[in-house]
């Protein structure tokens, strides 16, 4: 009997199982039948070929136009040149060597045919080099291109889309189906889903669409209820041991802050800070998700939650990602706070506490310090990065913690700080400046009660941003530089960011055309000895060393340095309110939501931001109308919303940053947002009443099916 923790190697051989584990980690049955096609082709209609994008490994149903050989002139010997087409966009297809000349005798004028390969550009041409083909023909040897529905599935460059398909439709020749169905037939009837055996069947062999959608919706579910039952379990564990109870104190440190305040709190932050408060007051441990646009105000929510802490005699600790961002926000934290941070020294507030910074890279003495302030509990408030999780640091009370840019840590990470009390846990608030769709929350963070930030506080400055085209008017970029030189003239300070630092070797492209990302040294100088000549400029990226990098940040914020050269280090917390000028190298290259992150980091102060978005990509493009999105809204719900369209499922869920696969291959945050909610709410009843699945099986292997340890990483967004 097979089942699906059979290897693959018996049963396919040696070389299509390395294929499959090499190109796609697949090893086990259960793997290839869960790696589910990512479209289906009907036989004879064209894949539309405008559609494609530049670096993206691609199938193609297509007609051969033309194909043709020629004597190569940069080597020895002939290369085939071939164009397909869709009936209304051409793709151009080069091939060497042997297969040239098997490309020439097979592709003919009319033979339409699958192409699989990585999309290029070449003289402006959209490009596959060297591509593998199947052709289509009723002869075909893979039975799967027999059927009206070609499935296209997931490849690599070791195995293509019909390798795959052959080697499923060999496996299910033999598969002797799922003994027990891990979903309850009741629970089957209430939501109208089919079984899992038929699902599997019919998603790779169907007969209609309708066919399709059937198993598709089974399949999503599989996927929905496990996340959300890991979700639901985690909610609950969260909770079993108590939290240290914050109530507010009337006449502390919190009330004295709030007296000093020469501003109005927004409604929005009224409104949260009194949630938080509620929470920390309780001895239920609060696990609170504070969403908010750049600038909204949630550092000074999270603070006055801290000061509800100090009050009650406990600690709090704020854990930022880069030593960058933990030295602005211990500076921050003091200077707002003013002589209540001064606890112990000259001119402090009877009501003071002290605020302490935590970093790998102090000294002996300073580190020796900071560890003695908090074990002793005279630090109130300890800011640091990852270094505050290790075990030789002790807090004397630690009471809530706040995780600021929470897409920047892991789940373990954040559980290792909050499972730092003795007999309690702390309460927990995680912030983000990158706003997240509903769908997101109810998963990537579906452990967290989630409160967001939309109103901006009142003196913010407008924000213009700008596309600047190089290719396609250059001096507009001359321009650019012209302007910056202004609101230098007028006293203000400029960034520049780019994509790489400029010391490690550029990532290679197949694409001739494409130039290597430019990088933080080359634009720095290029800019001192260019547009910029005169001005004082410095550089500042991850692999300085911590004091160089605080040196260049305070220099940067006491305007000695009028212009900064940084790759994304200055993405979160960085807060300059002089600086008016974001321009952005290579735009092209930096995803949505780091647009609109990286722009906030102008128009913080009096005086109006301008954003330029400097790229070399053509208009008419995908890439193109992202940027044109980020440039036509300062909505950064809207564009989390697009960013979530435009980003593959799978990056979205982590997988990417945890070098390993999602184990989520059907579901879509963007389209099942109803499936989500429902499962949510299923699993949350499933685990009342059964918090260790103890009567639910199927339920338990399902979740340890597709939510393994190791696959568990998709809990920390990408």
């Amino acid at each position: 009997m097979i089942s699906f923790d059979d290897k693959l190697q018996p049963l396919l051989g040696k070389k299509t199982a390395d294929a499959l584990e090499t190109g796609l980690g697949l090893t086990t049955v259960g793997d290839l039948l869960r790696h589910y096609p990512r479209r289906y082709d009907e036989r004879g209609k064209l894949t539309d070929i405008r559609s494609l994008e530049i670096d993206e490994h691609v199938t193609v149903q297509a007609e051969v136009r033309k194909c043709t050989k020629r004597q190569m002139k940069a080597r020895r010997g002939h290369m085939t040149e071939a164009v397909i087409t869709d009936g209304t966009s051409e793709l151009h297809l080069v091939f060497f060597g042997k297969v040239a000349f098997v490309a020439e005798q097979e592709l003919l004028p009319g033979t339409r045919a699958l192409f699989a390969g990585k999309v290029g550009r070449y003289r402006q041409n959209l490009q596959l080099v060297h591509p593998a083909f199947e052709i289509l023909t009723p002869e075909s040897d893979g039975s799967s291109f027999l059927q009206a529905f070609l499935p296209v599935y997931p490849a690599s460059q070791h195995i293509n889309t019909w390798n795959i398909a052959n080697c499923v439709n060999q496996l299910l020749e033999i598969w002797d189906g799922v003994p027990e169905d891990p979903l309850p037939l009741a629970f089957r009837e209430e939501h109208g889903l089919t079984g899992l055996e038929e699902a599997l069947r019919s998603i790779h062999r169907p007969e209609s669409w309708a066919q399709i959608t059937v198993a598709q919706q089974r399949l999503k579910w599989d996927e929905a209820l496990a996340v959300q039952l890991a979700l639901a379990q985690r909610r609950k564990a969260s909770t079993a041991r108590p939290a240290p109870s914050c109530a507010r104190r009337s006449g502390g440190i919190l009330d004295a802050f709030d007296a000093r305040l020469p501003f109005k709190l927004t409604n929005g932050q009224v409104e949260v800070g009194e949630q938080i408060a509620s929470d920390i007051s309780s001895v239920v441990p609060m696990n609170r998700l504070l969403q908010g646009e750049v600038g909204s105000g949630k550092t000074m929510v999270a603070l006055r939650a801290m000061l509800q802490a100090v009050d009650a005699g406990r600690q709090s600790a704020m854990l930022a990602p880069t030593e960058v961002l933990a030295a602005q926000h211990a500076r921050s934290l003091q200077e707002m706070l003013g002589d209540l941070a001064q606890a112990g020294q000259l001119g402090g507030a009877e009501d003071a506490t002290r605020v302490t910074l935590l970093t790998g890279s102090m000294n002996t003495a300073q580190r020796r310090q900071a560890l003695l302030d908090i074990v002793t509990g005279e630090a109130g408030i300890v800011v640091g990065t990852h270094a505050i999780i290790q075990e030789k640091v002790e807090f004397h009370s630690l009471g809530l913690v706040v995780v600021d840019e929470q897409h920047r840590f892991g789940v373990e990470q954040r559980a290792a700080l909050s499972a730092r009390g003795a007999v309690e846990n702390p309460h927990v608030l995680v912030m983000t400046a990158t706003p997240i769709p509903r769908t997101v929350a109810m998963t990537v963070y579906g452990d967290l009660e989630v409160s967001a930030l939309r109103e901006l506080p009142g003196g913010r400055s407008p924000i213009k941003t700008s596309v600047v085209p190089v290719r396609e008017k250059p001096t507009w970029l001359d321009r650019a530089f012209a302007r910056v030189r202004e609101e230098v003239a007028a006293g203000h300070q400029a960034y520049f960011v780019c994509p790489r630092i400029g010391d490690e070797e550029p990532a290679k492209s197949d694409d001739e055309d494409k130039r290597p990302a430019l990088s933080v040294i080359d634009v720095a100088t290029m800019l001192a000895q260019g547009p910029l000549r005169g001005l004082r400029i410095e550089i500042l990226h991850g692999r300085m060393p911590p004091d160089e990098k605080d040196a260049v940040m305070r220099a940067f914020a006491a305007n000695q340095v009028q212009v900064l050269v940084a790759t994304t280090v200055i993405e979160v917390g960085v807060n300059v309110p002089n600086a008016t000028v974001m321009a952005i190298m290579d735009a092209d290259r930096f995803g949505v939501s780091q647009l609109h992150q990286l722009r906030g980091r102008v128009g913080r102060g009096s005086a109006p931001g301008l954003c330029l978005l400097v790229t070399e990509m053509p208009e008419m493009t995908a890439t193109m109308e992202r940027l044109r999105a980020v440039e036509s809204t300062l909505d950064g719900f809207e564009l989390a919303q697009l960013d979530l369209e435009l980003r593959r499922e799978g990056d979205i869920l982590g997988a990417a940053q945890s070098g390993r696969r999602s184990a989520l291959k059907m579901l879509s945050l963007l389209r099942d947002e109803d499936i989500i909610a429902e499962a949510r709410v299923a699993a949350q009843q499933v685990v009342d009443a059964d918090p260790d699945l103890e009567k639910h099986p199927g339920l338990a292997g399902m979740v340890g099916t597709l939510l393994t340890e190791e696959r568990a990483d998709f809990l920390e967004k990408a």
